[in-house]
């Protein structure tokens, strides 16, 4: 199965098989069956892309119940650093970090279920992700966790000078501060 469960319970990577040959590749990037047979049953209503240069940092985001969202990232061009954290609390992996190199190259994507909070780094000149979303964007019910919480330890392999922050990310909450009503 293309599917490598993480140390973070429910997260998982997707790496899916790619044909390779003279003319290029193919791949399913999602096949719903083949999710199913992972056991994850869902309905994706929303899809969200955005394009971003060299050192660009976005989140950590999420969407509050009754909003939460579960997300499958992948990278249609360059190449990011997919950052997520387990804010589900009473979760034996509580507070902890994962990443992965998404690359337009590896192919790779990352399953994000309800309770984690979502960021990502650009690590190559120019970057497009796309994500699918099964709950629609609701401001309301928008958390996030500042990308530099010292608790958290997230090395974005962005050097601090050229890191580039939009005003909103600049003032989220740490992990201990932020608004959280998940529970594990």
């Amino acid at each position: 199965m293309p599917f490598i469960k993480t140390e973070l319970p429910g997260l998982l990577v997707f790496e899916p098989n790619v044909f390779e040959d003279s003319r290029g590749y193919f791949f399913e990037a999602y096949n719903e069956e083949q999710f199913q047979q992972e056991g994850i049953d869902i309905r994706w209503v929303q899809d969200n892309q955005s394009s971003s240069t060299y050192g660009v940092i976005r989140g950590l985001h999420y969407q509050l119940p009754p909003f939460d969202q579960t997300k499958l990232v992948r990278v249609l061009r360059g190449k990011i650093l997919d950052v997520v954290v387990d804010i589900r609390k009473g979760s034996p992996t509580f507070g902890k970090s994962f990443s992965k190199v998404l690359s337009a190259k590896n192919k790779r994507q990352l399953f994000i279920p309800k309770g984690f909070a979502h960021g990502f780094s650009v690590l190559s000149e120019k970057a497009e992700v796309l994500y699918k979303c099964d709950g629609f964007y609701n401001k309301e019910s928008e958390g996030g966790i500042i990308y530099n919480d010292p608790a958290l330890e997230i090395d974005w392999r962005i050097p601090a000078e050229e890191a580039i922050i939009s005003d909103k990310d600049k003032v989220l909450p740490t992990l201990a501060e932020c608004r959280n009503s998940f529970v594990f």
